[in-house]
């Protein structure tokens, strides 16, 4: 909330309680140096000293007073005269020493409103449940340690499956009758989701997409660059094999921003050293379509070498579907996520690497930008959480 400050008053007994002289008397001007002050001014600021030998103390003593920065000033600073600060003002200015203010100080502009945590509720809507998949189960706790640190209220909410788009719809039509502060979301279907995500943003509710990326203009999208994990993942691949021999893709949902980054991610690394990409097929993340996909493409390609699964679940189901065909070992796997339950295989030799990301921080830093957005703050287009390439000799840490 925008209101003018008037600040005058408490600006001239903050500073006189501070005053070595104890006085309402202006002290005799002095010609001495004043040590300067250390201060990161933002707002712009018009000192009006009395003589010369003033100048300089008010100027030092202008700058430090400032809106949305800590300023510091140690020494003695002596105004005689009007100091006038125009801009917003939202931090504490620190003094060591003696500040004296004969005259006027007047305050012009708008102050930060204060945020009372304990009455913001954030929702965190993720595309499944975590009891499903370890991944949503790090986001999921991550999103409720950082609830717990800033004193907020947050609510995880998941659709029964990650395809289930009108289920999430419902999930967020809710939190804007219910009246959420905020919401952090993985959209199942970007497409679909657009809509009620705009009602929401209309409501003003502060919305960040967290994993996947969103279709809604202007809202920051926090988690992996997973077109670049992919590319890792395909890097690994090309390390391994040789060109011409045969790899397919296990893509996740298409449709979802993560699915195809991630297909296309790989296909480019894998075509790019000369792999031969003989399929690429669509699944919804889980196990079950990942060993049904991998049964069928080795029906097809029994020479197959390696498979890149564009998440752990739908890898762990490949792996099965190999293991029934007595291939362990002699087929590549490499899939995406680090959950405990890959890096298990890893350690098994079922699985030979897959991409890590950071879920705990996903969720993390979707609570932390929601409540810098509610405060006023301003955030960066994307918050990349980074991944990490894990094989037998790192997968101990990802158990």
């Amino acid at each position: 909330m925008k209101k003018a400050l008037t600040y005058s008053w408490l600006l001239v007994v903050f500073m006189l309680a501070l005053s070595a002289c104890g006085s309402a008397s202006a002290p005799k001007p002095t010609t001495a140096p004043v040590p300067a002050a250390t201060a990161q001014p933002t707002v712009a600021a018009t000192a009006v000293a009395t003589t010369a030998a003033t100048e300089a103390a008010t100027e030092a003593a202008t700058a430090a007073v400032t809106a949305a920065a800590t300023s510091v000033i140690t020494g003695t600073a002596t105004i005689t005269g009007t100091v006038t600060i125009t801009g917003t003002v939202t931090a504490t200015q620190t003094i060591t020493g003696t500040a004296v203010v004969t005259g006027t100080a007047v305050v012009t502009g708008t102050a930060a409103p204060a945020v009372d945590l304990s009455k913001v509720k954030i929702a965190v809507v993720m595309k499944g449940p975590g009891s499903a998949n370890p991944f949503w189960a790090a986001v999921e706790g991550g999103a409720n340690d950082a609830g717990k640190a800033l004193g907020v209220t947050v609510t995880v909410q998941a659709p029964p499956t990650e395809s289930d788009t009108p289920s999430q719809i419902a999930i967020i039509e809710d939190d804007i009758t219910k009246g959420v502060s905020a919401i952090a979301i993985a959209p199942t279907d970007p497409a679909a989701l657009e809509p009620v995500l705009k009602k929401a943003i209309a409501a003003g509710i502060k919305v960040v997409f967290i994993d996947t990326k969103g279709q809604n203009a202007g809202v920051t999208f926090i988690g992996t660059n997973n077109e670049v994990g992919a590319a890792l993942a395909g890097k690994y691949i090309c390390d391994n094999l040789k060109p011409g021999d045969k790899v397919a893709i296990l893509q996740g949902i298409i449709t979802q921003s993560t699915g195809k980054a991630r297909a296309d991610g790989s296909k480019a690394a894998l075509t790019a050293c000369g792999i031969n990409v003989v399929a690429e097929v669509p699944g919804d993340w889980q196990p079950a379509s990942g060993q049904a996909n991998m049964e069928d493409i080795l029906t097809k390609n029994p020479d197959l070498k390696g498979v890149f699964a564009s998440n752990d679940n739908m890898a762990i189901g490949a792996t099965q579907a190999i293991k029934n065909a007595k291939l362990t070992g002699k087929i590549l796997v490499v899939g995406f996520d680090a959950n405990p339950d890959a890096a298990t295989a890893i350690l098994a030799g079922e699985m030979n690497a897959t991409i890590a990301q950071s879920p705990a921080n996903i969720g993390k830093f979707g609570v932390e930008s929601l409540i810098k957005l509610i405060k006023g703050e301003t955030l960066d287009p994307i918050i990349d959480t980074g991944t990490e390439l894990v094989t037998k000799d790192n997968a101990a840490k990802y158990k």
